[in-house]
């Protein structure tokens, strides 16, 4: 399995989280996931989470709804009142479904709606404004709450959203592995010759929107372990993560350090 591709193997030893654990009544057990785009956090999100029997959070696509919120009402996306007052009266809701996370806004669920280019070229100027990060934080720790067992993926979620994490883990690539991953997203689902230099430059810029804001930048959470995913495929990554979760479970059979590769 390639890191760009976001399906998951139902015959990898997928296990679905159990009822006991979503009415929060199972031990807690949280594993963060942070890294820039491109980096294969989604799908590397979806994959721990069937193998280990956890809830999915994926936080990126929270934003990513407000972004579309602020488009479908011809909002602009620096306005934080009005963007505040529309998540009133739309909110935005993750519940989940699987190994994946259902966003809805007001009830709408946007589906693929939200990798769309308009909604991505805006996503970095909404993630930026504190009202809103500051109201999708506390809703990322009520889900916490109601599905204490989860792997959960973004860019602030061992740094800020969950610091007492089980497990933290940062991935990192270079722009231009990311940029092709993307470009080979984007052929596997729609077809067609994505300028990977065009993609390139966004992801560039991104990176320097998230990581110079001034609420939840892109950090590597401090003792979080770094995973360079350059050369590593989807499931070499995988199997990292899920062995360093495993052995810091009780009876885990070894204390991992920081790395910086599989």
């Amino acid at each position: 399995m390639n890191l760009a591709d976001g399906r998951t193997d139902p015959s990898s030893g997928s296990n679905r989280p159990s009822s006991g654990d979503s009415d929060g009544t199972g031990d807690r057990l949280v594993v963060t996931i942070d890294g820039p785009a491109g980096t294969g956090k989604s799908s590397v999100a979806r994959t721990v989470g069937s193998r280990l029997g956890l809830f999915v959070l994926d936080t990126g696509a929270m934003y990513r709804a407000v972004a579309w919120l602020a488009g479908r009402d011809a909002i602009d996306p620096a306005d934080e009142k009005r963007l505040l007052a529309a998540m009133d009266e739309h909110p935005v809701v993750s519940q989940p479904d699987g190994d994946r996370t259902v966003v809805e806004v007001g009830g709408v669920d946007p589906g693929d709606s939200l990798r769309r280019p308009d909604v991505e070229s805006i996503v970095s100027i909404v993630a930026a404004l504190p009202g809103v990060r500051d109201r999708l934080v506390d809703a990322q720790r009520d889900f916490a709450r109601r599905h204490p067992r989860l792997v959960t993926e973004g860019r602030d979620q061992g740094s800020v959203v969950f610091p007492d994490a089980s497990a933290r883990f940062f991935l990192t690539a270079s722009p231009e592995v990311r940029a092709r991953r993307r470009a080979e997203q984007i052929v596997e689902k729609d077809g067609g010759s994505p300028d990977v230099g065009e993609i390139l430059r966004g992801i560039e810029v991104r990176d320097r929107l998230d990581a110079t804001r001034s609420e939840g930048p892109l950090i590597k959470p401090e003792g979080a372990i770094e995973i360079d995913t350059d050369s590593l495929d989807l499931e070499m990554v995988v199997e990292r993560i899920v062995s360093i979760v495993r052995d810091s479970m009780p009876g885990g059979k070894s204390d991992h350090s920081e790395g910086t590769g599989c």
